[in-house]
């Protein structure tokens, strides 16, 4: 086993950009105010990675040009088509009125597990603040939501690890 060099990871990453654009999967990521920058630098990184149509920064979320944002997102900003919202409704509605499905990750009383989630044409995946997750009104607005199952004594684990689960899980 050899490990590529930097110069073989570029000559493939032209090819994967070229493959991201016939990705049948239509997908779309909401962040419901997340309060970190880092968060959402590594979320871009994610989005990137698995072919995200559109990245939506919702409400108090920072959002490119920024210095930390683009460290964090390593080089991937540019790659990932992304939009501003100051309000994550009328955004949901928006999207809803367009036929797009409607996912929280977030634990509700009804929630499903993520392996459950099959992908059936446009989605959109809605992820929350840190501290409260996503809020209520826009929760209320959702279709479905799908949680990961704890094991531990956690609750809960970081929004940025629990959405590349789930998009590597419906990807």
């Amino acid at each position: 086993m050899r490990k590529l060099t930097n110069q073989e990871l570029r000559v493939t990453a032209e090819q994967r950009i070229k493959n991201k654009s016939q990705n049948s999967k239509v997908i779309y990521l909401i962040l419901d105010n997340l309060r970190s920058v880092h968060n959402i630098g590594a979320i871009f990184r994610i989005a990137d990675a698995v072919g995200v149509k559109k990245l939506y920064l919702c409400g108090i979320c920072a959002h490119p040009p920024r210095i930390d944002l683009e460290k964090t997102a390593c080089k991937t900003i540019p790659y990932v088509e992304w939009e501003y919202c100051e309000n994550t409704i009328r955004l949901v509605k928006q999207l809803k009125s367009t036929n797009i499905k409607i996912i929280a990750l977030e634990q509700t009383d009804e929630s499903l597990d993520y392996k459950s989630l099959k992908y059936s044409g446009p989605m959109a995946l809605v992820v929350g603040n840190e501290v409260d997750g996503v809020d209520q009104k826009v929760l209320d607005l959702c279709d479905q939501a799908i949680d990961i199952p704890m094991l531990g004594f956690a609750n809960s684990l970081n929004v940025t690890t629990a959405l590349g689960i789930v998009l590597y899980s419906i990807n």
